[in-house]
């Protein structure tokens, strides 16, 4: 935490993010990383092949700020075709990864004192960004094991003053699915209440359920009111590529792409021309790759159940979740990642940092499954050789 008074306060309070700690732990100690969320492995072949091509045959100067056409169109076919959403080119940002889209919303939606309806846990750049935008952020806890929304404790907390809400669905850490029925509560709530959706769905790809991801953007009367974001890296497993997108209509649109100019202007060419070829192609590779994933989630599932860990439901992301309580393992999320990281030599996360406020769950730990099967079988062997002298 720095201390210099010439650093906004937003930034000068600010401690180092968890995920930053633990994987430079990680390096340090030579410990596996299950702490921050990334695939091993260089991503589809097509998808890698099609940016080198770029990088020879296509530009590599300034793309147009909004994003190449290729890539907005191929966004646009890529919803029809796999959520039956659909999305106008115009009304489709480019950005620097989700992280600037969220940025880019923020900056473009959030007027001083404005409050902005966070549902925790949620990714820990979400309240700084609403701060830094002069916004109040306002927090609805999520209940572990299940995570559900409850449309009660939404309206409790509604004010003259509240103009947005971010709804992370799927959601990490959680790795849970919004229902139909709760989607379709807060659509109305947002209706009623005049508010806007910042809907990060970053993980619509990363579904293990067989269904088919349903954007709150295609509940009634939310067309208008949403910003839908979208992630190449995880669509792909490609999360250094930094290409992401934002979808708004109408004004909202218009202001979406007039702050993501003056953030970051363009991303890189070649990345956009490849993820626009990955979207277009054929459904199979999705599905090739989703079940390479499903099958690490299952292979750590298992190894953490043997060991004596209680793994949550898990229907999406990267992540499972273990409850330290009803493991029988009387320790805090993060007294339990300390320790791990030093004496077990595993990287996790506590998933108290990714709440704000008091009342957050202490006993919750994630870990990243989307690594090779002999890392996992190592991490899961020292993870069962650690908790013995948790006991």
């Amino acid at each position: 935490m720095m201390s210099s008074s010439r650093v906004h306060p937003v930034y000068a309070q600010m401690e180092r993010t968890v995920f930053d700690r633990m994987s430079v732990l990680a390096r340090e100690t030579g410990a596996i990383n299950l702490g921050q969320g990334f695939p091993d492995g260089p991503g589809p072949a097509p998808v890698i092949e099609a940016a080198v091509r770029a990088l020879r045959e296509k530009s590599n100067q300034y793309p147009p700020g909004a994003g190449l056409p290729e890539l907005r169109e191929a966004v646009c076919g890529y919803y029809a075709r796999r959520q039956g959403l659909e999305v106008d080119p115009q009304d489709v940002t480019v950005t620097s990864g989700a992280t600037e889209a969220i940025a880019a919303s923020l900056l473009a939606l959030v007027r001083p004192g404005d409050e902005v309806v966070l549902f925790q846990p949620a990714y820990d750049a979400y309240a700084p960004m609403v701060l830094r935008a002069g916004g109040v952020p306002v927090s609805v806890p999520l209940v572990p094991p299940h995570f559900r929304y409850e449309i009660s404790a939404i309206e409790a907390v509604l004010t003259e003053r509240t103009r947005l809400l971010i709804l992370n669905d799927p959601l990490n850490p959680a790795g849970t699915v919004a229902s139909e029925e709760a989607l379709g509560a807060i659509a109305r709530l947002c209706v009623e209440r005049d508010l806007i959706a910042i809907c990060d769905e970053v993980w619509e790809e990363v579904r293990f359920d067989a269904k088919r991801h349903r954007s709150l953007m295609q509940f009634d009367g939310m067309a208008e009111r949403c910003v839908k974001i979208g992630s190449a890296g995880k669509i792909f497993g490609v999360t250094g590529w930094k290409i992401g997108w934002m979808i708004g209509r109408g004004d909202v649109g218009l202001g979406l792409a007039r702050a993501h100019q003056f953030l970051t202007y363009a991303s890189a060419p070649p990345l956009q021309w490849a993820v626009a070829e990955g979207l277009t192609l054929p459904d199979a590779m999705l599905d090739d790759q989703r079940a390479a994933w499903a099958a690490s989630r299952a292979r750590l599932m298992a190894g953490l159940d043997r060991a004596g860990f209680a793994v949550l439901p898990n229907q999406a992301t990267w992540f499972l979740c273990v409850d330290l309580a009803a493991s029988g393992l009387p320790i805090r999320d993060r007294d339990f990642s300390e320790r791990a990281i030093r004496e077990a030599g595993v990287a996790t996360i506590p998933v108290s940092a990714l709440y704000e406020g008091e009342g957050r769950p202490e006993h919750i730990v994630r870990f990243c499954f989307t690594k090779p099967d002999a890392i996992l079988d190592e991490a899961v062997a020292r993870l069962a050789a650690f908790r013995l002298n948790l006991t």
